[in-house]
This record gives structure tokens, sequence and C-alpha cells, in this order.
């Protein structure tokens, strides 16, 4: 439109200097080398007024072949690109379906001509995951992450693929890297708290978990589970590594709270009785039983291997002073009898226990009690309920 303009105003200027001007047409003469061109000035505007017209009417031409040529070129990339799409949406649906060798043929045959190759790729190392190929696998991984912002899909992947393999050394390697670069991704956390708690990293688990409940991907009582389950597990460590000594020092280097835990005290003495700290242990569990009754910590009595179990005896005894119907108290003590062999005690302290609650254990205990004292009609009825109680389970 602009050039059209412009030719029209040329026109116009020369249509009036030509009448302004008309019977002295003037007179042009361009000389180069031995050739000499001669002509009126109105030839001559005449000549550039139909070049100009010319030179935009080749660039028309010119223009609209390059269009042509490139809206045919367009049509056939559009057309590849939309085939790719469609036969990557249909290989993620046979992904999903179970169809590894489905997937994998579906989104691979088409990649190049896919507007995100890298999608393609993912798919397929998942596919080649599913059919236990792991060069495959690999190999797709590769191909992803030739392609741009690839790093952290391609790694993630990577990672699961790991996880799912039980290979949880490879994906603690992947995960360390991405955890340095995308500290706050959740899944980057969710999949560390997995590799951890497989590999028994506990301490780096308990250090994870204030970003775990930041990013909100466990519950408060999700957490509250996780760090006794890792505080245990350090304890654990801690005995095995160091023994009773470092045992006792690593727990009274714990905040106070943590010490508070029964679940953790629990851990804490029966590592100490698997050291055979049993007075230690003892100690530990009459102190936390004196704060609060702990069933657990009641049934850890039994198992203590002490010089004299009277003392246990007379702390149990003075408990049901206090709490009569206190059932783990009852068993605990109905138990030090039975290894004492004093079934009339035993039987007593059982029954009791059992009338508050009932328990698999203590039932096979108080038959096998009965059976001692020759009662075996009643040691028969005892177990069957027994039976009973665990069938309904």
């Amino acid at each position: 439109m602009v050039r059209l303009i412009f030719l029209f105003v040329i026109l116009g200027a020369g249509l009036f200097v030509g009448t302004q001007f008309s019977g002295q047409q003037g007179y042009v003469l361009i000389s180069i080398a031995n050739t000499t061109l001669e002509m009126s000035v109105t030839t001559l505007v005449i000549f550039v007024i139909a070049a100009l017209a010319a030179l935009f009417l080749l660039e028309y031409l010119v223009k609209k072949v390059v269009y042509a040529s490139s809206s045919t070129w367009n049509y056939f990339s559009v057309r590849k690109m939309r085939r790719s799409r469609r036969y990557t949406n249909e290989g993620i649906i046979k992904l999903l379906e179970g169809d590894w060798k489905g997937a994998e043929k579906k989104v691979t045959r088409w990649a190049n001509h896919h507007d995100m190759p890298l999608l393609c790729y993912l798919v397929a190392s998942e596919a080649a995951q599913g059919q236990g190929d792991k060069a495959k696998r690999d190999q797709y991984l590769e191909l992803a992450s030739q392609q741009e912002n690839a790093h952290l899909a391609v790694e993630l992947t990577r990672a699961k693929q790991f996880i799912r393999d039980n290979e949880f050394e490879s994906a603690f390697d992947t995960l360390q890297a991405l955890k340095g670069q995308y500290a706050n991704n959740s899944i980057v956390l969710n999949l560390l708290k997995t590799t951890y708690m497989q590999l028994k990293l506990w301490q780096p688990l308990i250090d994870l978990m204030p970003q775990l409940t930041k990013a909100k991907l466990v519950t408060e009582e999700e957490q509250s589970e996780l760090i006794q389950k890792a505080q245990c597990g350090l304890l654990h460590e801690v005995a095995q590594q160091q023994g009773s000594e470092g045992l006792i020092s690593h727990w009274n280097s714990l905040p106070r709270k943590v010490k508070q835990d029964a679940h953790l005290i629990t851990c804490f003495a029966h590592e100490l009785i698997s050291r055979k700290a049993d007075s230690e242990a003892f100690t530990v569990i009459k102190e936390a039983l004196k704060k609060h009754s702990t069933p657990e910590l009641y049934q850890l009595l039994p198992d203590l291997n002490l010089p004299d179990s009277h003392p246990v005896i007379v702390f149990l005894e003075t408990v049901l002073k206090r709490e009569s119907d206190n059932a783990a108290a009852h068993s605990a003590l109905a138990h030090l009898f039975f290894r004492q062999e004093k079934w009339p005690e035993a039987q007593q302290h059982f029954e009791v226990a059992l009338k508050v609650r009932s328990n698999v254990s203590d039932y096979a205990f108080l038959a096998d009690t009965l059976e001692k004292q020759n009662l075996t009609k009643a040691a028969h009825e005892v177990s069957r309920k027994a039976l009973t109680l665990v069938q309904s389970n």
C-alpha cells in the first residue's frame, strides 16, 4: 500500500511538473565509457517511474513465491508435529495401561518431529523400565538429557526408576546431587525420605523433617512417627557402633523433649538390654514409669537379666498398690513369678490382667501355668479362648 501511494505521488508530481514545463522538455546526456545516452527530462522521469514500478512488482512476485513455499513447508511440518503429538498421547495411554512395548513404539516413532522430544524419550524410558530392559531405559534417558531444560525431569525419572528397582544407593547419589540445586522441590524431598528410610540413614532423615513439614509433605502424625522411627534407628546404630556407654552418652545428649517420648524410652531401654546393660535399663524404665504408665515399658521388665529380680517385683507390687487395674503391671509380675515357678502367684496376676484386657500371649502363659498345676481342664478352656482370640484377629 505504501509503495502504491509513493508511485501515485511521483506520477502526480510528474504530471504537475509536465504541465508547468510543457514545451520545455529539457535535455539529459548520460555518458558511460564510450557509450552515451541522450533523452529528454520527461523521458527520464517516465523511465525512473517505470523502473520503480517494475522493482515493486518483482518484489511482490518474489514474496508470493517465498510465502507459498514457506506455507507448503509449514503445512507438512505442522502435519508431522500433530501426528507426533497424537502418537505420543496414545503412547502415554498405553504406558498407563501397562502395554510397555506398545507405548515405546508409539512415542519413539515420530519423536524427532515432536515439539517436545523430551516427553517422548521420558515415556520411552519408563516403557523400557516396565519391560525390564535397563540398557534401553538408560539409552532413552541419555537422549532425553540432550534436550533443553531436561536436567531435573531426567534425574527425577532416573531416581524413581532406581527406587522401583530397589537400587537405593544409586538413587541416593542421584538425589543428593539434585538436593543441592532443588532443595525445596517436593518430589526430591519425598524421594529422599523414601531413600533415607530404606538405607537407614536416620540422622539425614531427622535433618530432612523440617523441610518435609514446611512443604506440607507429612502430617503431624506422620512427622511424629517418622521422627520416632529415625530416633530409634539412630539409637540402634549407636549401640552397635559404640556399645552401651556410647549409647548412654548419645541419649544424654538428646534434647529433653525427645527423651520424654515414651516410645523412644522403650527403644533406649531395649537397646540397653540387648547390650547387657540390664541394671541401667531397669533404672531408666523405673524412672520413666514413675512419670508415665507405658505398657511397652512394663513388658520389658521380665526380660531384664538381673542378679536379683526382687527389686523389680517390689517395684511392680508398689505400682499395683496405687493402680490395682494396671493390666501391664499385672502381666509383667505374672511373667516374673512364672520364671520363678511360683505358679499360684503367676496364675493370679495373669487372670487379673486378662480381666482388664485380652492378650494372646498372656492366655498362652496362663494355660501353661494351669498345666503346671495339673489343672488340665481349665488349661484347655484357656487355650480355646486364646485360639478364638487369634482367629478373631
